[in-house]
């Protein structure tokens, strides 16, 4: 067919397009509702985009963007470049069409006349569109009358909006929210008119080299605004086509993404605070800087509301690994020693006032002997629940293990959620009072919470639902003791000092804990209406370099609590029925003399030591059957053994037979290889406590 006989044919194809009879134009809204980004989206709680994740690879789409978030500049720029007479005509411009088929008749390459309307109506019916030899007569029909339709039955302004978040601008960018961001790195809000003018460039000749779409743009631009900088413009054109595609900012809450966008489709919605979100991987990533020279690479943070159990940030790395720290297991170290006091205390086996031994202790169990030792490798003598609670003492901690019943607190810890422990009882040991098992930072963030909530246990959650069921796990009693003691600075003093990081400027209880060879450092505590944990390490297992309880992961955590109470500083819970306060008196004076909590019907206003009187002679170390090795490395003359007993007074040490001295000291002995019997023995010779041991 000559090019004389196409341009003829015009009114006769626009005739013929009036009496067809098209598809049902859809309307803006269902348009919207079928619309579906390349990425499935998170949101905050507040309905922010937080994170996405690519589930759709043919080709890029992001959030439908309305035309009130896109920039003026674009939607001058592309009717243009595309559509002058936009405004004017009804979806079809005849003087577009007759002008280009006028054209067409002396020129080698043809010219288009199709509106953005008939574009949209392209993109909105598949049948619509043309194969690798252009549009059909057929379809060319059915387009004109498909516009008309549209022009008619939608505004100028949704025709627009569509077309902008549908059209293809280059390679796998479709719609303005993707080019914009892939090739600007910004929203469509944000575009210039040298941007806007690329972008409408690219709308003919997606695939057309740099220099042509910046001299095209270039023209556009002049058109928009005279004396626009077509070197800039060159500039941009070059390095926004050439550079990597970038269509997100960094990702801030990743692992959580990966757990929640299971397919392309409506945004989901999650309880997280994305403002909180990023303070906390932000103040995470700044710490881990500041511990890189001590061996420190990697941590994670979570932050629960205590009311609801929502999940309000969930930092599972820094960044650059795959690992997610809020769900790895790691040994827990003294953090689990809150829940063995409060046991105790909840039983009538301890009050907070109680005094407990932090002496050498030596427990025999099946796999050996188990010496506990403290975090400074000394030992304080005799100190209060409060005290040992606060400053983390470790001795102590083991003795009221032994008291509480190794099996009673393993049960405890389950029933506190912390699933991880699936071994029986009998496996941790009496290590378990110092955290020698393995918990998640969500479990153990969420144990502190039944504290924080006085005793009442409820799961966690990423997605909004209704209030969780909640179950009685703790005594609130004993938990509010718990609480107040972990809030003491005074009472922490003793290990930490009264100026660390674990101090608030607003009530808050808080404990540290540091597993074995210093591989996991942790800081877990609460407010009234928020938990915080933090974990700081290695993933890969190696130790850190001299970092403690204050200097590792518990300034992450001063740092998010003070971010959530910014606003409001958090409040004491209130006293719940069933205790009092009580002042109180120690004899000697251990501690200084104070206003105690205690469970109603245990309080007491004087705590006196038991007299040597009223405890029975005993041999303290070494412990029965215990197999002492000779260190190599230490010359022989060197090495010593302490030989103690409590309630020696007047009696004596004997080793194998022969006399050693008064037993009411301890009693330093140079080791021998092989056997040994010792004994306590009174002035009448009589054994009063013996034991067996070996020196290899």
């Amino acid at each position: 067919m000559s090019l004389r006989v196409t341009a003829a044919l015009v009114p006769a194809l626009l005739a013929l397009a009036v009496g067809h009879v098209g598809a049902a134009v859809p309307t803006p809204q269902q348009v919207r509702a079928d619309y579906r980004s390349s990425d499935a989206e998170l949101l905050d709680r507040h309905g922010e985009p937080l994170q996405s994740l690519r589930i759709d690879l043919a080709a890029r789409r992001l959030r439908w963007v309305a035309l009130a978030d896109i920039s003026p500049a674009l939607p001058l720029a592309v009717l243009q470049a595309e559509d002058q007479r936009f405004m004017q005509h009804d979806g079809v411009d005849l003087k577009a069409m007759g002008q280009a088929a006028w054209d067409n008749l002396f020129r080698s390459r043809p010219r288009g006349a199709s509106t953005l309307t008939m574009q949209l109506a392209a993109q909105l019916d598949p049948a619509l569109r043309g194969g690798a030899a252009g549009r059909s007569w057929g379809q060319k029909w059915d387009q004109i009358q498909a516009a008309r339709e549209l022009d008619a039955a939608w505004s100028k302004a949704e025709i627009l909006e569509a077309y902008l978040n549908l059209v293809s601008f280059r390679g796998e960018l479709q719609g303005v929210g993707a080019a914009a961001r892939g090739l600007f790195g910004k929203a469509p809000s944000g575009l210039d008119v040298a941007e806007s003018a690329i972008l409408a460039s690219l709308l003919r000749a997606p695939g057309a080299a740099p220099k042509l779409v910046a001299k095209r743009a270039c023209a556009l631009a002049r058109e928009l605004k005279p004396g626009a900088n077509c070197g800039a413009i060159e500039n941009t054109t070059v390095v926004a086509l050439s550079r990597p595609l970038s269509y997100t900012a960094p990702p801030a809450a990743q692992q959580v993404a990966r757990q929640l966008l299971r397919g392309a489709g409506p945004a989901t919605r999650s309880t997280l605070d994305g403002a909180l979100q990023r303070y906390a991987l932000d103040t995470l990533r700044r710490h881990l800087m500041a511990l890189r020279a001590r061996n420190v690479n990697d941590g994670a943070v979570v932050v629960l509301d205590n009311a609801s159990g929502d999940i309000l940030a969930w930092v599972g790395n820094a960044g650059g690994s795959e690992v997610d720290g809020v769900l790895a297991l790691r040994q827990a170290g003294s953090t689990l020693k809150p829940f063995l006091y409060q046991l105790a205390i909840e039983r009538g086996q301890l009050t907070a006032a109680s005094l407990l031994d932090d002496s050498a202790l030596d427990v025999s169990t099946d796999g050996g002997l188990y010496v506990p030792q403290n975090y400074d490798r000394q030992f304080k003598g005799y100190v209060s629940v409060r005290t040992s609670l606060a400053s983390s003492l470790n001795v102590p901690a083991v003795r009221t293990l032994q008291m509480a019943g190794l099996d009673r607190f393993h049960e405890r810890l389950r029933a506190l959620g912390l699933d991880s422990l699936g071994e029986p009882a009998d496996y941790y040991g009496y290590s378990l009072a110092l955290g020698s098992a393995e918990v998640s930072l969500l479990e153990l963030s969420n144990a502190y919470r039944t504290l924080a909530n006085g005793g009442l246990w409820s799961a966690t959650g990423l997605l909004p639902r209704a209030a969780a069921p909640r179950r009685r796990v703790l005594d609130v009693r004993a938990s509010f003791i718990v609480g107040d003691i972990l809030s003491d600075r005074a009472a922490r003093s003793l290990t930490f000092g009264l100026s660390n990081e674990l101090a608030t400027g607003f009530w808050s209880a808080v404990k540290t804990g540091t597993s074995k060879d210093m591989r996991d450092n942790w800081c877990v505590g609460y407010t009234d209406r928020y938990t915080v944990g933090v974990w700081v390490g290695n993933f890969d297992g190696q130790s850190m370099w001299d970092v403690s309880g204050v200097t590792g992961a518990a300034p992450v955590w001063h740092d998010v609590v003070d971010y959530l109470h910014r606003q409001r500083p958090g409040k004491a819970p209130p006293a719940p029925p069933g205790v009092l306060r009580q002042a109180l008196s120690y004899r000697p004076a251990f501690e200084p003399a104070r206003v105690e909590w205690f469970l109603k019907g245990s309080e007491s206003a004087v705590v006196e030591l038991a007299g040597q009187g009223g405890r029975a002679p005993r041999i303290s170390y070494p412990a029965p059957a215990s197999i002492i090795a000779i260190d190599p490395d230490i010359p022989p003359a060197s090495q010593r053994v302490l030989f103690q007993a409590q309630a020696a007074a007047g009696l004596r040490w004997r080793l194998d037979g022969a006399d050693l001295g008064p037993a009411g000291a301890d009693h330093a002995w140079q080791p021998v290889a092989g056997p040994h019997q010792l004994a306590l023995v009174d002035a009448d010779q009589q054994v009063v406590d013996t034991m067996r041991f070996e020196v290899r």
